[in-house]
């Protein structure tokens, strides 16, 4: 699709301007899309200015001097909680008339869904239009409560004379006055009358009407400022703050409208994530839940840390804390509760427990408690003995600091040698060069795998414990009760165990800037500890970074705009003028993204950018991996995750895949698997990821990005034999960064096409007879082992008279009978026709149990009890040779009354075995009844591959025989009985599958038997009556064809032993079916060796193979720009949740190879993005 398709469609575009408006005032339906009379919108702008005029009451009293200011503003919030009640139940009673009362309508399917037939001024439909009322009664009180209190304080706030003393200038109060109030109006309108919706959407749900407090919340923020200046001591600070902050409360609507305030749920999530992880030295949680409980616990100890009243416990309080909350307390506390279910229940919960032990178990333990204690003596001895010297270029401070920095130049280079771009500029000369299969990648990565090692042991327990000796030195924690001690080194031993990258980086910075500035009057040294520096430093790192990774991210937008082509729209060239003529508002914009944490929006994703409101930085509400779009292809992502993790496991403990932080996104990418990887929380020895796997079936936008991710890997790793040292990165600037390759055991997709396998004549000739010997194998292993059931040949001697029991439906997957695609209709089928045959019968399969046989054609029907013990022969009367004239005559049975033989039960006649043994083989009775004609029988004898036959048994050791003669094998190889069971049972799995004929199938009738939809006869009906011998002639038939393309490509069998091999493997190690059986996922997520599938292609009338085959293979892992992610994400936060552009072919969901713009959409949580595999949080321990 071309680069101009309409951001919004027509409808979408009309329903936005519709929308718009609203929302910038706060609710007024000012724009409905139809006629509505006039008192409509008279009653909403009544409506809307109501507050101004309760609030201009109490301020015409105070200004006239009646009353006082706090009786003026009481006197207003008491009317407009009144008037708000007053609305609340008109809406109630408007509700209750309706519902009294309720006249039918008919519906117009031509009209706009909102459409209302107003009848008055005041009608029931007119109050449920302008004021739609409150879900629950509580939020009728409360809102109502609320709107008074905040009609009250804005009264107070915007006081004529308490504006004048803020500004002296008339001018500015009148300004002031009147915007003012028109911010207060459009908050009680969201609160009162109608809420309007939000272009800050976080939740696609408002469930508890939490979205009409979010402009009240907003009001009163700026309102409490003011009243900490009436009532606290004097403060220039506050005195200025104030000031700013009334001019700025004049434009709330705008930010309200533009979407840069976030939604109260997530202005309080992020709220306290950002106080988490930058006020007391925590970590992002996965989970609000997990947030919340950290965030208290982490407050908590900063605060109990206060009050401790001495230096040295202190010390220890804060390195004690520091590193037991900085621990993965979830799995630590889960680990805990299930050993102490193991002690006190069952021994399933032993078991559970014992695969929580990988996690965390004694080893784990001993660990943490070993290092706990180490940091605890190291910090207690040098605090008390060498804690009290000032820092200078010899004290023992500054040799920590002089350790640090040479340990944060090691790591840094140990980490970057070992991705494939250095700083993801130029290659790395030690990565291994044009690497493409496991083996050879894991002995050139040798080196790097030891330099990781050395890499994870610096990183675990040398910079923890160097940190901590830096710490423990300072002379700031001698100062007890210290509001900025206990804030700044609570947070700062705690990042030391939570983030050592950053905590080094942090303490090496303020070391730097210590020894650069000995000067004790500057502002850095004077007012300012060790610990409030350090997290000055630390909220500067991160908004440093934050600001050059979005900055890449607009600058990728401007650029790929105009250079790719595909993106190159008629307005392109305008906007990239507006944004270089307007670059300082441009880079403001950055800014301010940056130091809110917040994603910088690119709306429709073109060079149109607004600041996106803060949101955690999972960026969705939901809990991880809660939902996803799955599908039959989703087992694969299953299987594979498992090993995934393994591989991430090292790969993020050695550092090969950068500095992995909270929010760090990678790509991973294997054949057409994509799989999206978010790190959500990490600490000491812990890393916590969502892994999701995204669609296979690829479409255009899909496959035009997946193929650029192909060729940014290709270039990294595959074609780099003859590349030059330092060789630049072609794709620099790209939002992915080839990072390294993970060996993984997953499923290799091979596709082939079988033209000349499956067509050829001289392969399709040998298949029936090919199927007969693997059926032969087939029902000897089932009988075998069926036999193994039995605990002793005792068991066959005393049910010598018939087989073991069986049960039909044991072990067999009920399957409909196939679809009659085309007419069968032959002379065979008319010999079987009888004269209770109905062609109206819906169960065809019951009828052919009981049917006669060929012999007993043509005569009264009668039950012929067979003599006991002799062997079941066929009446030789009935010549074979007949017209068809006569078979019709004979099948027809013209002038003979007609018998019901559903009722009786046919009666087969014993069969004598001549070794006592074959009993144990024998093949169940129902499968004997297939209405075959003799002369079949007799063919089939001749065909049978006796040989084969016998090879079989030979094989078979009947180990679980107590008690067995030394000629056993021999004995069943001479029982001619047994032979005809085999024959017979062979014969019956060819009737159904292939009919009488004779003729060499044709490929469309091997796809249809290898599918299970061979068009109905009257041997298919009677074989899918006995579903277990259906599935196993179904399975031989397939393994068959799997033999017949193995010889084809490998060369002929030679002899019956690689024959026998040939089928044991199919048995064991291969799953041959169809892609779309239940079993093929089973056997997926049961990691068979093997897995192949026959396929059809009717549009290029081919028919293809697929074959999976499990083996260790390389994974491509990519890092992604961080802030790329999060501002597409929330555009289309924005576009469906507000602008419900759901278009499928809207333009900010079409291909785009630099941003990756179609990925990053289906990577997104549901309902707004289709992954269609997500995991769980997967905790990943790192040491």
């Amino acid at each position: 699709m071309g680069p101009d398709v309409p951001l919004l469609n027509d409808y979408k575009q009309e329903f936005f301007l519709k929308r718009f408006p609203q929302t910038v005032l706060g609710g007024p339906r000012f724009k409905l899309g139809y006629c509505a009379p006039p008192y409509i919108y008279v009653n909403q702008i009544i409506l809307f200015l109501t507050p101004w005029v309760l609030g201009g009451v109490g301020t015409l009293l105070y200004q006239l001097g009646i009353m006082k200011d706090y009786y003026t503003a009481a006197l207003s919030g008491g009317l407009m909680f009144v008037t708000a009640l007053i609305l609340q139940m008109t809406n109630l009673y408007a509700k209750q008339k309706t519902v009294r009362v309720e006249r039918m309508q008919i519906q117009n399917t031509l009209t706009d869904e909102d459409e209302f037939e107003f009848s008055s001024c005041v009608g029931s439909e007119t109050v449920k239009f302008i004021i739609p009322g409150k879900k629950y009664i509580i939020n009728t009180v409360f809102h109502s409560l609320l709107a008074g209190v905040l009609c009250g304080l804005g009264t107070w706030y915007l006081l004529p004379n308490r504006i004048t003393l803020l500004y002296s200038n008339i001018g500015g109060t009148v300004m002031i006055f009147v915007f003012g109030w028109v911010t207060i109006c459009i908050g009680e309108y969201s609160l009162i009358i109608n809420t309007a919706t939000e272009t800050a959407t976080f939740q696609a749900l408002d469930t508890y009407e939490i979205t009409a407090l979010m402009r009240p919340f907003y009001i009163f923020v700026f309102i409490a400022v003011d009243l900490a200046h009436r009532f606290a001591v004097n403060t220039a600070i506050l005195e200025q703050t104030n000031q700013i902050l009334h001019i700025i409360f004049l434009f709330l609507p705008f930010l309200w409208a533009m979407g840069i305030l976030p939604p109260l749920d997530a202005l309080f999530l992020w709220g306290m994530e950002q106080l988490l992880e930058f006020g007391l030295g925590g970590s992002p949680m996965s989970s609000n839940t997990k947030l919340l409980v950290m965030f208290l616990i982490s407050a908590g100890t900063a605060i109990a840390s206060y009050f401790i009243p001495s230096t040295l416990g202190v010390i220890l309080f804060m390195t004690g804390f520091g590193f037991i909350l900085s621990l993965n307390l979830s799995e630590i506390g889960f680990a805990f509760k299930h050993t102490m279910i193991s002690h006190l229940a069952s021994s399933k919960s032993k078991n559970m427990h014992r695969g929580l032990r990988i996690q965390f178990g004694w080893r784990e333990f001993i660990f943490y408690l070993t290092v706990l204690t180490f940091a605890l003596i190291e910090a207690s001895l040098l605090h008390q003995f060498a804690g009290f010297s000032s820092f200078s270029k010899a004290s023992p401070q500054a040799i920590a600091s002089y350790i640090l920095i040479i340990l944060l130049i090691i790591m840094w280079l140990l980490r970057e040698i070992q991705r494939v771009y250095l700083f993801g500029v130029f290659r790395n000369p030690f990565y291994p060069k044009d690497v493409r299969t496991v083996t050879v990648f894991m002995e050139k990565q040798r080196r790097l795998m030891k330099v990781g090692v050395v890499r994870r042991i610096l990183l675990t327990l040398v910079s923890p414990f160097a940190m901590i000796a830096f710490l423990s030195l300072d002379r700031s924690l001698q100062n007890l009760h210290s509001v900025s001690v206990c804030i700044g080194f609570t947070r700062i031993f705690r990042m030391v165990w939570q983030n050592t990258e950053n905590a080094l980086l942090d303490i090496v910075v303020v070391s730097i800037a210590q020894m650069l500035v000995f000067n004790p009057d500057l502002w850095w040294n004077r007012s300012l500890d060790t610990g409030i520096r350090l997290l000055l430093v630390g909220i500067l790192r991160d908004r440093l970074l934050q600001f050059v990774s979005k900055l890449q991210f607009a600058i990728a937008i401007l650029l790929t705009s105009w250079t790719e082509k595909k993106q190159r729209r008629k307005s392109t060239a305008t906007l990239i003028t507006l944004n270089v003529i307007f670059l300082p508002i441009l880079l403001t914009f950055v800014a301010i993204s940056a130091l809110l944490s917040s994603p910088l929006l690119p709306l429709f994703t073109l060079p149109v950018f607004l600041i996106g409101f803060p949101r955690p930085i999972r960026s969705w509400p939901g809990p991880v991996g809660a939902t996803a779009c799955v599908c039959s292809d989703t087992v694969y992502y299953q299987q594979m995750v498992p090993s995934l993790a393994v591989a991430l496991q090292s790969a993020l403990a050695a550092g090969s895949l950068g500095l992995s932080l909270p929010g760090s996104h990678y790509l991973c990418r294997f054949q057409d698997r994509l799989m999206w990887i978010l790190v959500l929380e990490k600490g000491f020895t812990y890393c916590g990821v969502n892994i999701k796997g995204l669609e296979l079936q690829e479409t255009s936008c899909h496959a035009a990005e997946a193929h650029r991710v192909d060729e940014i890997f290709e270039m990294a790793f595959e074609h780099q034999e003859h590349a030059k040292i330092l060789s630049p990165n072609h794709h620099f600037g790209h939002i992915l960064t080839p990072c390294t390759v993970l060996p993984v055991r997953l499923y290799s997709d091979a596709r082939s096409v079988l033209s000349g396998i499956i067509d050829s004549h001289e392969n399709l000739k040998h298949l029936k007879d090919d199927f007969i010997k693997v059926l032969v194998w087939m029902l000897v292993q089932y009988c075998y082992k069926k036999s193994k059931t039995l605990e002793s040949p005792g068991n066959a001697d005393k049910s010598k008279g018939g087989s073991f029991p069986e049960n039909p439906h044991s072990g067999a997957v009920e399957r409909s009978r196939p679809l009659r695609e085309e007419d069968s209709f032959s002379v065979d089928t008319i010999e079987d026709w009888t004269d209770d045959s109905d062609i109206f019968d819906l169960e065809p399969s019951g009828r052919l149990k009981d049917r006669k046989e060929p012999g007993q054609l043509g005569t009264t029907p009668k039950v012929h009890l067979p003599i006991p013990g002799s062997v079941e022969t066929r009446s030789q009367d009935v010549p074979q040779e007949m017209s068809p004239e006569d078979k019709l005559y004979r099948a027809v049975v013209l002038g003979l009354p007609a018998v019901d033989k559903g009722k009786q039960q046919e009666v087969l006649p014993q069969v004598e075995f001549s070794c006592c043994y074959s009993e144990l083989l024998s093949i169940p009775e129902e499968w004997r009844t297939a209405p075959v004609p003799t002369s079949k029988v007799n063919e089939m004898r001749q065909r049978f591959p006796e040989e084969w036959y016998h090879f079989t048994l030979s094989q078979l050791d009947f180990f679980h025989l107590k008690e067995k003669p030394s000629n056993l094998l021999e004995d069943l190889m001479k029982d001619k009985a047994l032979k005809d069971l085999y024959i017979h049972g062979v014969l019956s799995c060819c009737f159904g599958l292939f009919g009488l004929d004779n003729t060499v199938p044709a490929p469309s009738h091997v796809f249809r038997a290898y599918t299970g939809g061979i068009p109905w006869s009257v041997g298919l009906d009677w074989l899918t009556g006995k579903p277990e011998l259906f599935q196993l002639a179904l399975k031989a038939f397939r393994y068959t064809f799997k033999l017949m393309v193995d010889k084809a490509s490998l060369g002929p069998v030679e002899n019956f032993k690689e024959l026998a091999n040939y089928l044991e493997e199919y048995e064991n190690d291969w799953y041959i079916g169809l892609v779309s059986d239940l079993e093929w996922q089973q056997a997926v997520l049961q990691e068979k060796p093997y897995l192949f599938s026959l396929g059809h292609d009717p549009n290029m009338g081919i028919y293809t193979g697929r074959v999976l085959t499990l083996q260790e293979l390389l994974v491509q892992v990519g890092k992604l720009n961080d802030e790329a992610v999060r501002g597409q994400w929330a555009n289309l936060s924005w576009e469906l949740l507000y602008a419900t552009n759901d278009d499928e072919e809207r333009y900010s969901i079409q291909a785009h190879p630099v941003l990756l713009r179609n990925l990053t959409v289906q990577a997104a949580d549901p309902p707004l993005g289709y992954p269609i595999y997500s995991s769980e949080l997967l905790h990943l321990p790192l040491f």
